[in-house]
């Protein structure tokens, strides 16, 4: 076999070999992400209902009152003067996800740019690997970084960053802080989501029309109109300050932990995109490959017919 047809011969081997890879991590990633799913939309429910709570609360200003108090969670909805701005960025601990991490960090420093925050004014807490080698390179100041999120996270897992947001908030670490992570729409559309989650405020828990989250649309009928203006009515046992305080601190573990299993399904999801436009990508090669060869074996066969024709013509 000429040496040409045995490259493109081991070219195509090789290709084959790598589809076989790409192929068994999308089947993977595609396992994952359908586990994942049914932890995600079971897990929405409860979070909407502890910010519908929540809201409520804040536009009756029953939590804002209850804040006043000396509690760790409920002291979230104290406000002061911006000296130091945290930004917490989930990205994943590993690549082959595609355009998943650089959207991530794109938005990040667009959200840097747009606020005027830099090196001297902002602090990072990084989940994942790829976040905290990043802004490791880009000299920013990492207080805090965490790294082997399951692929199905826990809620446990969880905790131990909640708590130190808190903790690093209450400690005046950082006067604000922003979250930034990849929000999953469907298995082809991913988008990233940055917004500010401390201290809480009216405006991080309403909609831009002031309403509740999940609200219905303006009543149009009498019926609908009389029923628009009830409001929820809340009677606190043992105390609203109690209340409150177990509620925020309900509504802070559910947030961050919301967003760790919306960014992971995003992830896998981006993952197995990725795979599967590897592997068509592969048998693309595998395609322009095989016709090359067997252009090529075509070619030395041909050659071979001439030239044995052309030693029995000239013995003749």
């Amino acid at each position: 076999m000429p040496a040409s047809l045995a490259a493109v011969k081991h070219k195509i081997e090789s290709t084959k070999s790598t589809r076989q890879i790409t192929s068994a991590m999308q089947m993977v990633s595609t396992a994952k992400l359908n586990q994942i799913q049914h932890h995600t939309q079971t897990y929405e429910v409860y979070a909407e209902k502890v910010k519908q709570m929540l809201a409520d609360l804040v536009k009756s200003h029953s939590a804002t009152s209850a804040a006043s108090q000396d509690d760790v969670y409920a002291a979230l909805f104290k406000k002061r003067p911006v000296k130091k701005t945290g930004i917490l960025v989930i990205t994943s601990d590993r690549g082959l996800v595609g355009s998943y991490n650089s959207n991530i960090l794109k938005q990040t420093l667009a959200l840097m740019k747009e606020h005027n925050l830099n090196k001297d004014n902002t602090v990072f807490l990084t989940v994942g690997k790829t976040g905290t080698e990043f802004f490791k390179k880009q000299d920013m100041n990492i207080i805090y970084q965490y790294s082997g999120v399951s692929d199905v996270p826990l809620f446990r897992e969880v905790l131990p960053i909640v708590r130190t947001a808190v903790q690093m908030y209450n400690d005046q670490v950082f006067d604000q802080m922003y979250m930034v992570y990849s929000h999953y729409v469907n298995r082809i559309t991913s988008h990233v989501i940055a917004h500010d989650i401390l201290p809480i405020t009216e405006h991080s828990l309403l909609d831009e029309d002031g309403n509740l989250p999940g609200a219905k649309q303006p009543a149009t009928t009498a019926n609908e109109a009389a029923t628009a203006h009830v409001s929820a009515e809340y009677e606190f046992e043992p105390s609203d300050t109690v209340i409150v305080s177990a509620l925020v601190a309900q509504y802070a573990e559910s947030l961050l932990y919301g967003a760790i299993l919306d960014a992971k399904t995003s992830e896998h999801s981006s993952s197995a995109n990725a795979m599967r436009s590897a592997t068509d990508n592969a048998d693309d090669i595998i395609s322009t490959l095989e016709l090359q060869y067997n252009r090529a074996r075509q070619a030395a066969i041909t050659t071979e017919i001439t030239e044995i024709t052309g030693g029995m013509t000239a013995q003749e």
